[in-house]
């Protein structure tokens, strides 16, 4: 089994391809059931957000999971298997892991350097466990991309160098003649987006009014930032003593449109939600800053240095992620191994019992337990020097040799390799 990414991001998809594929919570979950009813698939977790849609799948055979994952993103938009080929970027096997690795660190991102894909990738990670999805290969992984994620933030300087979209959109306000301090800024929304959203803007000095379906949700936002709350129904009212609306909502369907800005003293609006909340038609008439346009300004505040050293930690992370999984693929082929020479001992034990029916009980003990540390000895150097040799590339063929040599049955092999047993009796030479 291998893992496999199938990427649509902002690197190689367009806003309107990205609008195409982008899901929620319960896209999310459908795309991954109907993923694993796949033969080939065996766990998948399915990463969205405002700037990529992304497939990771354990897989059995490399072109059916990758037709399997096409097909159903194909079935979930408007996007042909054609279109898909053109703006998807695909990963396999190690790649994939330095791939997700790089995600969590946020280097793959807009704005290099961001944090609020950790949180993303978290959630990803935690709805495919709800959904029952995932199994101990995903969850390894992802479970060490979150770490990596951490670990980037905290040991390097390009998580405080890097600014989340909010922070970039802001700039791009302040860029055009607008700071947001002692401002009226409407968020909509109330979840992870609009909360960052909603603390930004308030530690720009701007005053808060919070919008959303549900009236507790915005007015438990509103507390933390001190400001106003207002239920969908009266964005019009929250509107009408507004300098600037930031739209975080992904509904499907435009949720601003021209004729409701048309009417406001709005100077200008955010959209940073996938789905496009605001008709791009709100553009003709006062500033709007959208995914789009922040990708057309590159923003990006990480600096060369920041970014490489950012760069090999992950590297090194990655490294060490896969050498342990080599390792433990030659795990199994050790506990066979030391599982047949202790059936081996229990066999000639039970013969010599036969054959010499005379020996005491302390005579058979210390007998047993001469020939078992005989065999230790013997197995020592094979499988102390395979152990040693697991993390490296050529791990597996060790692993094969030593299969061969001793005529390990490969069933058996695999049996050992669930239950993770090593017989009693047969341990590392004393």
């Amino acid at each position: 089994m291998s893992i496999l990414v199938v990427s649509a991001s902002h690197h190689g998809a367009g806003v309107d391809a990205l609008n195409a594929l982008a899901l929620d919570t319960a896209g999310v979950v459908k795309m991954a059931h109907a993923l694993t009813a796949h033969e080939q698939v065996e766990e998948v977790v399915v990463l969205s957000t405002c700037n990529r849609t992304e497939v990771y799948v354990q897989v059995g055979r490399f072109h059916a999971g990758l037709e399997a994952v096409v097909a159903e993103l194909s079935a979930g938009s408007s996007l042909s298997g054609a279109e898909l080929q053109q703006i998807c970027r695909v990963y396999y096997d190690e790649a994939a892991v330095g791939h997700l690795f790089t995600v969590a660190a946020g280097l793959d991102s807009m704005v290099v350097g961001e944090s609020q894909i950790l949180g993303q990738v978290r959630q990803a990670l935690t709805a495919s466990q709800q959904a029952g999805t995932v199994g101990s290969a995903l969850n390894s992984l992802f479970q060490q991309a979150l770490r990596v994620g951490k670990r980037v933030q905290h040991e390097t300087s390009v998580g405080s160098a890097g600014r989340s979209l909010v922070s970039a959109a802001v700039d791009a306000l302040s860029g055009q003649g607008l700071p947001l301090a002692g401002r009226t800024v409407v968020v909509l929304g109330a979840g992870s987006i609009a909360s960052l959203a909603a603390h930004t803007v308030a530690a720009e000095g701007a005053g808060v009014v919070v919008v959303n379906r549900t009236l507790s949700k915005a007015q438990r936002l509103a507390d933390q930032v001190e400001g106003r709350a207002f239920p969908l129904e009266e964005l019009d009212r929250a509107l009408a003593g507004a300098d600037v609306l930031v739209s975080c909502v992904g509904a499907p369907g435009y949720v601003v449109v021209p004729e409701q800005v048309s009417v406001t003293p709005l100077r200008a609006v955010v959209d940073l939600a996938m789905p496009a909340d605001v008709d791009p038609r709100v553009g003709d008439l006062l500033t709007l800053v959208n995914l789009e346009t922040l990708r057309a300004g590159q923003v990006d505040t990480a600096t060369v240095d920041e970014v490489q050293a950012a760069t090999e930690l992950v590297a090194g992370e990655v490294s060490d992620f896969l050498g342990a999984r080599r390792a433990a693929t030659v795990t199994p082929t050790v506990v066979a191994l030391r599982t047949m020479a202790a059936e081996v001992v229990s066999a000639e034990m039970a013969r010599l019992t036969g054959k010499v029916p005379d020996l005491g009980a302390e005579q058979l003990h210390e007998v047993e337990r001469t020939v078992r540390r005989v065999v230790d000895k013997i197995l020592h150097q094979p499988t102390v020097r395979l152990q040693a040799h697991a993390a490296t590339e050529g791990a597996t063929d060790y692993a094969d040799a030593l299969r061969e040599l001793f005529a390990l049955d490969p069933v058996q092999v695999s049996a050992v390799s669930r239950l993770g047993d090593v017989p009693r009796g047969v341990g590392a030479a004393g």
